[in-house]
């Protein structure tokens, strides 16, 4: 009986509403996209698709009044008498006659400048109005690729081969979200998604949403990659130059004036267009300006182009933002990619206060069945209609997708993708069961062979096997692995399970064990590449390794939002190795230093003595205001650089053949990331520790901290290691305090400097400090360039160092490469 009232009342909603169509043209029939459309003195809204179609539900019969809202046009009214026999509209939009007579010329002054001296005087009072409100959200995205290559570098590009064309153009991506959005300046959110959409997926959800369609030119900066300067910000003269181009009146009769934005320097993260202030409140009509990759700092993307339209309230006397479109053109390795999103806002409330908890750390939160729904629900509720190319997109992937779920289909593509061809043999190879979503994946010799002085040329293989529960995001793995160094002649073998047990509480379970070589800093700083050069062509071996039989476990979860704890334990048999070679790819007179990191011109002594331990750890993290999204298949938590993270740590290292082996020992850690404005983003890395009952302890188990002799740096890790510090010269079982800070101006300094700004780089300033008990404290000053390279590949960077311990201890220059 519940069920059938139910499916009656949605049966009276849907029926109590009606749609008006049409279509919306200018004078020579060419239809206008994205109009702004909406009924007069109230928030129910839409806009016109590409082709110029559109739709607008109106819940009550009668008459109704529907403003055609457009940049360029004049705003047409349209009655309409909503009832049964509503017949399709055709709008006629003429061009907006702006005139240069209606404001007065002040031969003294431009009179953009003033307008927008206005605008930014009165841009508190106008936000104010919008502070707080409750809305309703549509999103649509589209990615679309044309002429994509078959290969990038030498790899085959064939994942969409079935959903583009024959010149291999088409839609790779098409979402839409349906959500009740409740938001307070400046950044609270909550989002319920209602619906989402995913073109071939209908288990996926749609990663469109309010939060990625927040560009509030009242402040002073809107977030890209870069922090982009609004055309109003308080400091918005020291960017851009403004030019009156002329006014025009609205349906109400209220004077906008359209005002030209002109860049001052192109190479800054600014913006070019123009924005339509109003005469009298100075709020923001609308804008249409674009900005490129250049200034957004995103070398893949070519431009990126941004309107807004506001609507008029005469009950509540606010402007509100009802329409938004962001469209792209991106283009990296001949790969040409197009697309955008639109965007409706409607039926605002603007309530005076909210409840205390109406904001919590879960900013977004997916309905159950949000993306299981018909498509009569989504005919119902879609304000924008969709174009005959998107109509077939759904259809065309819709029908793939039964397709795709098929065991003969997918048994049909495993087929072709697990051929074994002979050199797999060597780069690996993977046989897959995709319709019981299981992978066996053997991984070959090519990438894990490299050279040390201990194993000489040394590599492994592997044999894992992997199985998914895409419902509920979750995996278990297990495999093997077998290593093998040619010097020491010596077979290492290793074995390991891992399993991620929920989504929701992020919980995850490893078991690992076997015969290992280790570098004696477990954060590995000097990778097998870099050492293999380093050592192959100058005879720096730097890396120094101790070997373990053990055998580990732990488990890992989230307690509650923002705090993450681990426990581990690790039973571990450790001994020395040696050199075992002296080959090099360059003679020369050179010797290589030994393995023992403290006595390295004596090849006799070990660094380690043989010995047994059981270690246990006990981790924490805590992400201070970590705010979440809420799916069916889990929870997925994001960042929040406005709170540090804080990692602490409790080690303990027990029940050792040796005595003097047993310690302990606490750590702690802050780590945070910056935003400062438009100047930059500062990186903070701060770790401090003390042993207890450490005295004579393993040299494993000492504090090892990541240094860098080999002037080069591959990643992105330089807030978290030293740029000349010798790799173990500092290592300590007692106390010990380290700081990094790093400031990326952004190009905030760059782009203003003549000639180097051409260069599109980022302003790099770093301070590290090292200190421990019984030694001076140590100290590292860099600057350099980041974003260096050509074209649209700019992945390289170089710095400059000085360090001191007690006054001036050396410099170098640092190359890095960031992929």
């Amino acid at each position: 009986m519940k069920k059938n009232f139910t499916l009656l009342f949605l049966f009276f909603a849907i029926i109590s509403q009606a749609q008006i169509k049409g279509v919306v043209k200018d004078v020579n029939g060419k239809p206008l996209p994205f109009v702004n459309i909406f009924e007069e003195n109230t928030y129910n809204a839409t806009t016109s698709n590409e082709l110029g179609k559109f739709e607008l539900n109106i819940k009550t019969p009668g008459k109704h009044v529907v403003i055609f809202q457009y940049l360029g046009y004049k705003t047409a009214k349209q009655v309409v008498d909503v009832n049964e026999n509503l017949q399709p509209l055709d709008i006629v939009l003429l061009e907006e006659e702006i005139s240069l007579n209606e404001v007065v010329v002040n031969i003294n002054d431009n009179p953009a400048n003033e307008i927008i001296r206005n605008a930014i005087k009165n841009k508190k009072e106008n936000s104010k109005k919008t502070g707080k409100y409750t809305a309703d959200f549509y999103s649509r995205g589209i990615f679309r690729v044309k002429n994509l290559p078959k290969t990038i570098l030498g790899q085959k590009l064939d994942f969409f081969d079935e959903v583009i064309d024959s010149t291999r153009s088409g839609i790779l991506y098409l979402s839409e979200t349906v959500s009740k959005v409740t938001f307070q300046k400046p950044d609270k959110l909550k989002e319920v998604i209602l619906a989402s959409k995913v073109s071939g997926n209908d288990s996926g959800f749609s990663f469109n949403s309010a939060s990625s369609a927040n560009f509030d030119f009242y402040e002073n900066y809107l977030e890209f990659d870069a922090n982009v300067v609004s055309p109003i910000a308080d400091n918005a003269f020291n960017y851009y130059k403004y030019k009156f181009e002329g006014s025009f009146f609205t349906e109400n009769r209220q004077q906008v004036n359209k005002i030209k934005i002109i860049p001052r320097r192109e190479t800054e993260p600014v913006m070019s267009g123009y924005i339509y202030i109003v005469d009298d409140t100075y709020a923001v009509y609308a804008v249409d300006v674009s900005l490129t990759g250049k200034q957004m700092q995103n070398p893949a993307l070519n431009t990126l182009n941004l309107k807004q339209s506001f609507s008029y309230n005469n009950k509540t006397k606010i402007w509100t933002k009802n329409t938004q479109t962001l469209d792209f053109d991106a283009g990296m390795f001949g790969v040409n990619m197009s697309g955008g999103f639109t965007y409706v806002f409607s039926n605002f409330e603007f309530p005076e206060q909210f409840e205390k908890k109406t904001f919590t750390a879960e900013v977004i939160r997916f309905e159950e069945n949000a993306n299981k729904k018909e498509d009569s629900f989504w005919q119902t509720i879609r304000p924008v209609p969709l174009t005959d190319e998107e109509v077939k997109d759904y259809a065309k992937k819709d029908a793939l997708q039964e397709k795709k779920k098929s065991k003969v289909y997918l048994d049909s593509v495993d087929a072709k993708r697990n051929k074994f061809g002979v050199m797999d043999v060597l780069n690996g190879y993977s046989y897959s069961n995709s319709y019981k979503k299981w992978t066996i994946n053997y991984n070959g010799p090519a990438l894990n062979t490299s050279f040390n002085t201990v194993q000489g040329w040394n590599t492994s293989v592997g044999l894992s096997f992997f199985k998914r529960n895409e419902d509920k995001n979750t995996y278990y793995q297990f495999g093997t692995n077998v290593g093998y160094g040619f010097s020491d002649e010596a077979f290492r073998p290793t074995a390991y399970f891992s399993a991620k047990l929920s989504n929701k509480s992020k919980s995850y379970l490893t078991v690992f064990g076997g015969n290992s070589v280790n570098q004696f800093n477990p954060e590995e700083p000097i990778s097998k590449l870099v050492n293999t050069v380093s050592t192959l062509f100058f005879k720096d071996n730097y890396m120094k390794l101790y070997e373990k039989n053990f055998a580990t476990a732990s488990f890992s979860r989230e307690v509650f939002n923002g705090l993450n704890m681990t426990a581990a334990v690790e039973y571990a048999e450790r001994k020395p190795l040696f050199n075992t070679t002296d080959y090099t790819l360059i003679k020369n007179d050179d010797l290589y230093t030994s393995n023992n990191p403290l006595l390295p011109l004596d090849e006799t002594v070990a660094a380690i003595d043989r010995h047994n331990l059981v270690k246990l750890n006990i981790a924490g993290r805590i992400k201070f205001g970590q705010e979440y999204i809420t799916r069916p298949d889990g929870k997925y938590n994001l960042g929040n650089d406005k709170y540090p993270t804080l990692l602490f740590g409790y080690e303990k290292g027990f029940a050792s053949n040796n005595d003097n082996y047993n310690y302990d020992k606490v750590t702690a850690r802050i780590t945070q990331n910056l935003t400062l404005g438009n100047k930059g983003e500062t990186g903070i890395n701060i770790r401090a520790g003390k042993f207890f009952n450490a005295e004579n302890i393993s040299f494993v188990d000492y504090k090892h901290f990541n240094g860098n002799e080999t002037h080069v740096m591959i990643g992105t890790s330089y807030i978290n290691s030293f740029n000349l510090l010798p790799y173990y010269a500092a290592s300590t079982n007692d106390s010990y305090l380290e700081t990094h800070f790093e400031h990326n101006d952004k190009g905030y300094i760059m782009n203003k400097i003549p000639l180097l700004n051409k260069l599109q780089s980022k302003l790099m300033l770093g301070f590290k400090n090292l200190a421990v008990p019984d030694r001076k404290p140590y100290q590292e000053f860099s600057v350099g360039l980041s974003n260096l390279g050509f074209g649209k590949v700019r992945i390289f960077r170089v710095d400059y160092v000085r360090s001191y311990q007690g006054g001036f201890q050396g410099d170098g220059v640092m190359f890095g490469i960031n992929f």
